[in-house]
């Protein structure tokens, strides 16, 4: 990890972005109505998305009790699909969780749990309304390389923000350091690449950070850690009520953002 720390002590160059736009009408939002915001019991909430009519992506640290590091019993989240100004397209309990095998709530450095920081969330029934098109998932971008996110967030969680154009600016050891525009509600909020045949995911935000004044956000590339949640949740019993982790999980204090070493420098 030492090389990403590195990386985070560096002044980073301007980048040109677009700014965050919100999605107050349903014509603003037609095509992101996938995008739906978790209601995790009265602690809080995080961003997810539909992969699939029943599976929600999002971050690792949101299936935990920020004060107390507990998990978070599947009944103590919601889904609700497109919440716009009081209302949702779909409302959905959950039915089971799973994080990441190498995700451990906690620990000494925030950045070591960026890369696993990743989460499937079955929900209790799939969502199969025509205007709700659940997203396909593409391989990470690559350094330079031009995406885009929607989430919600404090000050923003009545309705989602879209910002259409954010840049990669690195990506080392699974941990993608990008420009887009995030704050506390974002995590677990998907970041797109506007491909041949519309948005797909790359990336998943983990955390916010600030390296000398400017404003990045860091999330994890999906190729590798999808495939091990969804053979995990393949393979666990298929009980209500059901959150696992496969390792780690307790640990104090919270993993929700992270702020590099650097930026507690003069």
């Amino acid at each position: 990890m030492r090389a990403l720390a590195l990386l985070l002590m560096l002044s980073l160059p301007a980048a040109a972005e677009t700014p965050l736009v919100s999605l107050q009408t349903m014509n603003d939002s037609k095509g992101w109505e996938a995008v739906g915001k978790l209601i995790l019991g009265d602690r809080g909430f995080c961003t997810g998305a539909l992969i699939s009519p029943q599976l929600v992506l999002t971050a690792a640290h949101c299936l935990f009790d920020k004060e107390t590091g507990a998990r978070l019993k599947p009944e103590e989240i919601k889904f609700l699909a497109g919440w716009q100004n009081g209302r949702a397209e779909a409302y959905r309990g959950v039915t089971q969780a799973v994080a990441h095998p190498d995700y451990a709530y906690g620990g000494e450095d925030a950045l070591d749990r960026v890369s696993d920081d990743v989460a499937l969330i079955e929900l209790d029934q799939p969502i199969l309304l025509p205007g709700v098109k659940p997203f396909a998932v593409g391989a990470a971008p690559v350094a330079g390389e031009d995406v885009g996110g929607v989430s919600y967030a404090q000050e923003r969680a009545d309705a989602p923000s879209l910002q259409r154009d954010c840049k990669v600016m690195d990506k080392q050891e699974g941990i993608l350091v990008m420009t887009c525009d995030v704050d506390f509600g974002s995590s677990g909020a998907p970041v797109f690449r506007i491909g041949p045949n519309g948005p797909e995911i790359v990336s998943v935000v983990s955390a916010k950070a600030e390296m000398q004044g400017q404003k990045v956000a860091l999330g994890s590339g999906l190729d590798v850690p999808l495939k091990v949640l969804t053979k995990a949740l393949k393979e666990q019993d298929h009980r209500p009520g059901n959150v696992m982790v496969l390792s780690g999980g307790q640990a104090s204090g919270s993993a929700k953002f992270v702020k590099p070493e650097a930026t507690d420098t003069p």
